[in-house]
């Protein structure tokens, strides 16, 4: 893979962000780019809530262009993106949220807003919208005698056509359409924890469905042992965290419980990491922790190109995808 001809907001990059936390961001992104260059591979991981910060814009960019290779994200991430998708223009922005009183807060749950800092998700447009799809695809599997790992069932509602008559965005700006028709690799760990999650349990709290129709967390961890050894026999695999949290403790997991405890001790080191965390140091924190605990923890090596980029996703995540796809 050659490098991307650099574009003028790479350029602009360039000249400007020379210190501190911006040429930490050049510093990681051109890592980024060296690690596919030699033939690497790389994920990815969301946390918080990127999807309503429409990530999507340049994350699908990057899965079309081939600059991911799989993905680790919560619940929330794999459904917001399809909940912007069709509800886009019945979403409200709440630039002033930090002054709201807790009555005016009742009030957004009275509209059916729930409000993710300064963005509100219209319940009845987003949630619901999707929810009656799913619900067929999930009893069909379960009439079927079949089971599947819940991005599987995002990836069949999406193919399947039936959420086109609601677009509300380009679809070319979500993220897990590039990902579906790409048959991107996702894990999505506790995915329990999300809204499509709680909708789940509560068909099968009804008995209309069987919490054994979709795959398990660990299910997934073993697929991903399997993908990890498998393409770490031909390229060195890449971690990209964005924000902390489950989406990236689970993955960056797989490597120590491959050589440690199934004894596999030719698995290599992630080849490259790079994490975008406002989470100050602090003690235990794992998401605020330095990029070189994880050598203590045999995630990372001691040679292991190793990058953390103190601020906002938002802000820099889209930077560093620009610069990657030499825009």
């Amino acid at each position: 893979m050659n490098k991307t001809t650099k574009g003028p907001i790479s350029k602009f990059m360039a000249r400007h962000y020379r210190h501190f936390n911006s040429a930490a961001m050049i510093d990681a992104a051109k890592g980024y780019e060296t690690h596919l260059t030699s033939g690497g591979k790389m994920m990815i991981t969301l946390a918080g809530a990127m999807s309503t910060a429409e990530l999507g814009i340049s994350l699908a960019e990057m899965i079309r262009q081939g600059k991911v290779d799989i993905i680790s994200c919560t619940g929330a991430n794999l459904e917001e993106d399809l909940m912007n998708l069709v509800a886009h223009s019945h979403y409200e922005r709440v630039p002033d949220y930090r002054d709201l009183t807790p009555e005016q807060e009742r009030g957004l749950l009275d509209r059916g807003l729930n409000r993710v800092t300064d963005t509100c998700i219209p319940e009845e447009e987003a949630f619901r919208r999707l929810q009656c799809h799913v619900e067929d695809i999930w009893k069909n599997a379960q009439a079927k005698g079949e089971r599947f790992f819940p991005h599987e069932y995002m990836y069949k509602m999406i193919l399947s056509g039936v959420l086109e008559q609601y677009y509300e965005i380009d679809p070319k700006d979500s993220w897990m359409i590039a990902a579906a028709e790409c048959n991107l690799p996702i894990v999505v760990p506790g995915w329990e924890d999300s809204t499509m999650g709680n909708i789940f349990a509560s068909y099968c709290i009804k008995g209309e469905l069987q919490p054994s129709i979709v795959k398990s967390g660990i299910e997934y961890m073993m697929w991903l042992a399997d993908w990890y050894t498998d393409t770490s026999k031909e390229a060195s695999i890449g971690f990209f965290q964005i924000g902390g949290g489950i989406a990236g403790d689970f993955p960056i997991c797989v490597v120590p419980m491959l050589y440690q405890d199934l004894e596999l001790e030719e698995t290599p080191f992630w080849g490259y990491f790079c994490q975008i965390s406002d989470s100050t140091t602090s003690y235990g924190s794992y998401s605020g922790a330095v990029p070189n605990e994880k050598i203590t923890w045999g995630k990372l090596d001691a040679d292991t190109p190793k990058f953390i980029v103190e601020s906002d996703a938002t802000i820099v995540a889209p930077l560093m995808f620009a610069w990657i796809l030499g825009k």
